[in-house]
């Protein structure tokens, strides 16, 4: 951990609601006039997309059937680590992109699925913020957990996990629902083993519950909506960033203590909860950076 060269990291699953919590950052840091470095998670693949493709065929032939991008054989962690230990120790460290659309490939001459080369960051950043699935991953080989100054879990309860999984891929993706299903089992043991122990480390976890049926999840017909759902915010040291719950709750209408160290909002508010709770945190962070 670093006081002069702090790093926030957001970790989650794919449609968990980690893009929310990068919106809510971005407001953050231009009302505060912050200049973050911003990493992705997927610049930490192991494989590009071609490449990917076939170290899956080789699980198959091999009869791997856990091999995943929730998993050490399929990202560098021991290179996440060292990126954050680099940045926290000076400030600096090197960076790339994985191309994910033809609109990102285009200004690099690639094509999508590719990797741009790795570079040098810009001086002058005032923070890290990382966006992934690993910002708090801890294995034999590599913990990257040890560094993150503010680790941030943004996390649906499974069923929904899935549900959101299932309308994506069918619906962008084409995939036939027996697909998506054996997707979903292949990577469940990493999604235990690598995924599920970084919400125990988070300082503050953002979790979606629905208020309507999701028992079944690969039948349901649609996803549930905001407004049909409440957001369980919990702080593991409420201490730590002196949480004004009063003020959080006279702030988010609708919104209660579940706990002493858990608030729960509105689903529609998660946004708006993020701003108002993550905003003095990251203003304290600043000032002790002096």
């Amino acid at each position: 951990m670093s006081k002069k060269h702090p790093i926030v990291a957001v970790t989650g699953s794919s449609g968990a609601g980690t893009t929310t919590v990068k919106v809510a950052f971005e407001h953050i840091f231009r009302r505060e006039g912050i200049n973050p470095l911003v990493i992705e998670g997927d610049s930490f693949h192991r494989y590009d997309r071609a490449a990917m493709k076939e170290a899956m065929k080789t699980a198959e032939t091999t009869r791997n059937t856990t091999f995943s991008h929730f998993g050490p054989e399929a990202n560098l962690f021991g290179e996440l680590e060292k990126t954050f230990k680099t940045y926290g120790e000076s400030g600096a460290c090197k960076r790339r992109y994985y191309l994910h659309s033809d609109e990102e490939a285009a200004p690099y001459n690639q094509k999508p699925g590719e990797f741009t080369a790795w570079e040098d960051i810009p001086a002058g950043t005032d923070l890290l913020f990382y966006e992934g699935l690993h910002g708090g991953v801890v294995t034999e080989d590599a913990n990257v957990a040890q560094f993150v100054d503010l680790l941030i879990g943004v996390v649906p309860i499974v069923n929904l996990e899935w549900i959101q999984k299932i309308h994506r891929d069918a619906a962008q993706r084409g995939y036939s629902a027996e697909a998506i299903v054996d997707t979903i089992l292949r990577r469940m043991h990493d999604y235990v083993h690598y995924l599920t122990p970084q919400f125990s480390r988070t300082d503050i976890n953002f979790q979606r519950v629905p208020t309507v049926d999701t028992s079944n999840p690969f039948i349901a017909r649609d996803i549930p909506t905001p407004d049909e759902s409440f957001v369980v915010i919990r702080f593991r040291d409420p201490n730590k960033h002196d949480v004004d719950f009063p003020y959080l709750l006279a702030m988010l209408e609708d919104s209660f203590m579940s706990r002493r160290n858990t608030l729960v909002v509105p689903g529609g508010k998660m946004g708006f909860a993020m701003e108002i709770i993550l905003t003095p945190i990251i203003e304290q962070m600043m000032a002790k950076r002096g």
